[in-house]
């Protein structure tokens, strides 16, 4: 990825002519693929392998991911592969286009030739196939529910794994890296996982960016397929719909297909599926421009066959002007209207519904899209409630019907609901079917009604916004059906995932968590001791030429350009520089002022966290002189940032290099066993560090994604400086602790982060730098920072500008 990157930004002179990554077939995929139509010669012994006893097969067809086929000029050569050593990254040199047509795998180790064959007839126009397929009878059974209660029904249905918390996944990627991303899953102060879309921003320094979303209904599929189609079309518009795109007509969507289609009267409801989804795309004016096709979903055993349900997938995209435009399904302020938009013309159809699975049934009655013309115009009112900015929540009406997009609203906002219904149907099918639907919060509620009945889009108000931590009551036609702590039916939504990752991680961290969490209603306690200046804004002594940064890296560094960015904010002028940059003398840190050290997973972690970056200095002399001369240099500073930290421990630059290297601070495996990705609450305790000045006393959220960020202090918990530990993981009241998650790792005290006795060099385990250039970057705002002048965390870049400054008139 990093070569291509570095290829792609030369403009012109980029020396790729294109590129081709492995999947499906591998080498013998991809290298036709790339020449076609002008054939290769191909050594099949220059493609690397860590294997030499593969055969000629497992080399040519193995589906090794992680690899790109590229297509170069022998002109351009050289030039790639200094790219490539810069990178560290392995390249071969594996044939050469010939131009005869023809595709030529040569096998140097013995001679032969196992390939050789005119690429036109494999990978040409091929003569269209007609392909039969049969329709197989089938009688749905009608849905059996006498007896359930709807207490019964919503303790099970919150419980699906399709309905659940997703925690158990969210927390354990990386989903904050390039700080470009302004939508991750989690909404609401506790960051439950209940975004319906995702949004990426195209740069560090605007506003622009693209919305993406999901849209997937295999178990509808099991009833009618060209149902599922048409409702997983919707779903993906309608968890669009809270982000404020360009048009509907700009949506584009990428349509992945698993089916058995091979299997008696799979290839014709797979045929059903595609039609349908043709059909609606056509009618809404939207598109397909890309997807995957698994089309052998089943396996045959001694005794059965065992077949995936026939699914269609559905990720739209589309352009955002403002990143900043959206709603999330966190319900903000007590006493707003909730209103629902109803896009199925008032039905309630229950096949295909997590209800109905919750008691192992399918159904044979199941949602459609029965006016996709509807559907655009509910589309669009959204869209535009959005943009005017009368709607503060959107949350679509999908797996688990209406009553669990009501409560994970709720959930989200730490909130209770108040709701009243009054349908024709029954309180069952009113509450749990997975009709077309979005609910929405609105502070005017008669306004946003009004609105939607001018627009010909069917709306009502159906309840209203609860006090913090109340209750879900919910009536229908006058008789209360559900009247419950909207922390008890949080605890029952989150017990799924809860249960999951005590298999994946530390049982009792998993019940810490879920304990700690439990009765969770109140807003992180943050607070501001300074008042953030503008980005580029001139604070204090001023420099005539902006100091130079070395944003220094390594394999697997993978969150250099964030904070670039934050260095260029504050003034700086960044510069991108690689270890090979050092060790071939390309450069020195010399030249600069201060070397920032970004995070990542320098060498996959292998030996440890920051030990082989580490060692790479250490281990060589040259280097390693290079890099005591900077720290001695009284001008300079450092910081380093998760990965960098950890480099900056072992390399002893924090707390103090006096220490032996037996005894020296350092950052061992999280309490939990795994990677944590998490927006946690710090705080800023007073210390001589140069980037913390003035902020003593803030507390404020941070991310951190790391999975060896736990402070280990072999000379005991007391054999550092207070003063010298300027970051502290704190619980919801503001308290340092070492309680799970508030302190995700276990370092003693909630200690985050060292500093050096001068204040000049920094490592902490939270990434600021993923916070400093945009407000959109903080994946939760208290309503009163959203007028913040800048982002807090800028401050920490602005203070070692000015200290530089300050440096500059001695």
């Amino acid at each position: 990825g990093r070569v291509l990157r570095a290829c792609v930004e030369l403009g012109d002179a980029n020396p790729i002519v294109s590129a081709h990554d492995l999947g499906a077939g591998g080498d013998c995929n991809a290298l036709p693929e790339i020449v076609y139509p002008a054939g290769a010669r191909i050594d099949l012994r220059a493609i690397p392998v860590g294997d030499s006893s593969l055969s000629v097969l497992e080399i040519w067809g193995n589906e090794s991911q992680e690899r790109n086929a590229v297509l170069v000029r022998q002109a351009n050569l050289n030039r790639l592969v200094d790219i490539a050593a810069r990178e560290k990254a392995p390249l071969a040199v594996v044939g050469e286009v010939t131009g005869d047509g023809r595709l030529c795998l040569h096998d140097s180790a013995d001679g032969s030739t196992p390939v050789n064959l005119p690429v036109e007839p494999i990978l040409g126009d091929v003569a269209p196939k007609d392909i039969e397929v049969i329709s197989v009878p089938e009688t749905p059974v009608a849905l059996s529910l006498e007896g359930v209660t709807i207490t019964e029904a919503l303790e099970r249905v919150l419980r699906l794994p399709s309905v659940a918390s997703k925690s158990y996944l969210t927390r354990k990627v990386d989903r904050c890296v390039t700080g470009q991303v302004a939508q991750q899953q989690c909404v609401g102060p506790n960051h439950l996982p209940l975004s319906d879309y995702a949004v990426f921003a195209q740069s560090l320094f605007g506003n622009s960016g693209v919305a993406l979303s999901l849209g997937e209904q295999p178990v509808k599929g099991l009833i009618d397929p060209a149902a599922m189609a048409r409702m997983a079309v919707a779903e993906a518009l309608l968890n669009l719909a809270g982000a404020r795109v360009t048009k509907l007509s700009d949506v584009r969507c990428s349509a992945n297909w698993m089916w058995a289609a091979k299997l008696p009267g799979e290839g014709a409801k797979l045929r059903q599926a595609a039609l349908a989804m043709s059909d609606i795309m056509i009618s809404l004016g939207i598109a397909v421009d890309g997807g995957k096709d698994s089309l052998s979903m089943a396996s045959t055993g001694p005794q059965e066959v065992v077949k995936a349900p026939g699914q269609l997938v559905v990720a739209a995209y589309a352009p955002m002007p403002d990143v900043r435009v959206k709603v999330t399904p966190d319900l903000k302020l007590p006493g707003n209207a909730l209103i629902l938009v109803d896009l199925s013309g008032g039905n309630a159809r229950l096949g295909g519904s997590a209800l109905a699975q919750a008691w192992q049934q399918v159904g044979d009655q199941v949602p459609d899209v029965d006016d996709a013309d509807l559907l655009r115009r509910g589309f669009a009112a959204v869209q535009e409630l959005v943009g005017d900015g009368r709607v503060l929540s959107a949350h679509d009406r999908s797996d688990g019907g209406l009553i669990t997009a009501v409560a994970e609203m709720a959930f989200a906002g730490n909130v209770g609901v108040d709701v009243e219904l009054s349908p024709a149907a029954d309180a069952i099918a009113t509450l749990f079917a997975e009709e077309l639907g979005v609910v929405l919060e609105a502070p005017d509620g008669d306004a946003v009604l009004r609105f939607l009945a001018g627009s010909d889009v069917p709306a009502a108000v159906i309840g209203r916004v609860g006090e913090r931590g109340g209750d879900i009551v919910v009536r229908h036609n006058g008789e209360v059906v559900i009247d419950r702590p909207m922390v008890d039916l949080r605890a029952t939504w989150e017990d799924t995932s809860t249960r999951i990752d005590k298999l994946q991680a530390d049982p009792e961290s998993a019940d810490e968590e879920a304990r700690a969490t439990r009765g969770l209603v109140t807003a992180p306690d943050w607070r501001l001791t300074f008042a953030p200046g503008l980005a580029r804004e001139p604070r204090g002594a001023t420099i005539a030429t902006p100091p130079r940064v070395a944003v220094l890296r390594d394999q697997g560094s993978n969150g250099d350009r964030e904070l670039a960015a934050a260095f260029h904010a504050a003034g700086f002028e960044a510069w991108d520089v690689t270890m090979t940059d050092l060790l071939e003398r390309r450069i020195s840190l010399d030249e600069f002022r201060g070397v920032a050290f970004p995070g990542g997973f320098s060498y996959g972690d292998v030996l440890d966290a920051g030990k082989a970056w580490a060692g790479v200095i250490r281990f060589h002399a040259e280097l390693a002189g290079q890099f005591d001369r900077f720290y001695q240099r009284p001008d300079t500073f450092s910081l380093g940032l998760c990965n960098g930290a950890q480099l900056m421990a072992m390399l002893g630059w924090v707390p103090d290099r006096s220490v032996p290297d037996e005894l020296r601070p350092r950052f061992i495996r999280n309490r939990s066993g795994r990677f944590e990705c998490r927006f946690v609450t710090v705080e800023v305790t007073p210390s001589p560090s140069i980037f913390l000045r003035g902020m003593a006393g803030s507390r404020l959220g941070v991310w951190v994604a790391h999975g060896e960020g736990r402070l280990h202090l072999p000379a005991g918990t007391g054999s550092v400086d207070p003063s010298l530990m300027p970051l502290r993981f704190t619980d919801p009241d503001g308290k340092a602790t070492q309680i799970y998650p508030f302190n995700p790792n276990g370092s003693p005290g909630g200690v985050t982060a060292l500093t050096s006795p001068d204040g000049r060099h920094l490592a902490m385990m939270p990434h600021p730098e993923r916070l400093a250039n945009q407000l959109w970057q903080w994946p939760w705002l208290p309503r009163e920072w959203h007028k913040l002048a800048a982002s807090p965390w800028l401050t920490m870049f602005q203070n070692a500008y000015e200290w530089c400054g300050q440096r500059c008139q001695r």
